[in-house]
This record gives structure tokens, sequence and C-alpha cells, in this order.
């Protein structure tokens, strides 16, 4: 019987055209505020959750799904509504995935802030987590 940490999650993209599922057994979490996860979410930062790739799978809309980078690195969106959904990282082995794709509540929190040094000028970091000029140490 699975533990709580094993529970399956679901998520998806803005219009539904795209869904996944992965193990409740995040490995990390933080809020990225480099510019690329800026630029890929429109937001201030990114709230990620890191996850070993094998342990997200797409259930739904593949063929709807576009990729930007290589095999090694790439943010997956739904090419429909343009959700950024996750992202390919660690030489291919790891996924970030976009906390706000979450359709299901997971056991993990973000617990810093990455890549502060990089963040938009506009926004103050006003909650009390470590923050990291860039990766954490």
């Amino acid at each position: 019987m699975p533990t709580e940490k094993q529970r399956q999650l679901t998520g998806q993209c803005l219009c539904g055209a795209v869904r996944y599922a992965v193990l409740d057994a995040f490995v990390y979490a933080a809020n990225c505020h480099c510019s690329q996860c800026r630029r890929t979410t429109g937001s201030a930062f990114k709230p990620f959750a890191g996850i070993e790739r094998s342990r997200l799978s797409l259930v739904h809309g593949e063929g709807d799904v576009l990729r930007f980078g290589d095999e090694q690195g790439h943010d997956v969106h739904c090419g429909q509504c343009g959700s950024l959904l996750y992202s390919v990282v660690r030489d291919g082995e790891y996924v970030h995935v976009a906390m706000g794709t979450l359709v299901d509540e997971p056991s993990i929190r973000p617990d810093k802030h990455i890549f502060v040094g990089s963040k938009a000028p506009w926004f103050t970091i006003a909650d009390g987590l470590p923050q990291f000029q860039e990766h954490a140490s």
C-alpha cells in the first residue's frame, strides 16, 4: 500500500488539453527568481517542485505539448494555451514541476528563494524563507 508521500497527484494546463500525473515524492522545492523562469511564467518567480523525471508522466494531450530546448534540458508548455507545465533539468534526470499547475495539493512546500540576484526589481520578497543569490548551497 502506498504511503502518503507516494500518492499520485494530477496536474494540467489552463485549458485542460494537457494533463500529467506525478508521484507526491518530491525531493526539493523552491521559488526561482531567474530571468528565464520569470519570462516563461510571466510572473515574479516560479514556485517549483523537483522530482526524478521517471516519476512524471503525461496522461493526456502529448500531441499538444510544445518543448523549448533539447532532450537534456527543456520547458514543456501546452501548445493550446501556453501554460508552462514543467522543466526538464539536471542533464535530463529531473523535472521541475510548476507548482501552479498541480490540481492536487503536494506535501512539499518551497523552502527557499533562489536566483534572487536576478529577481525582478519591482518585487519584494516578504517572507522569512532563506534567499540565495544563485543556486542554493
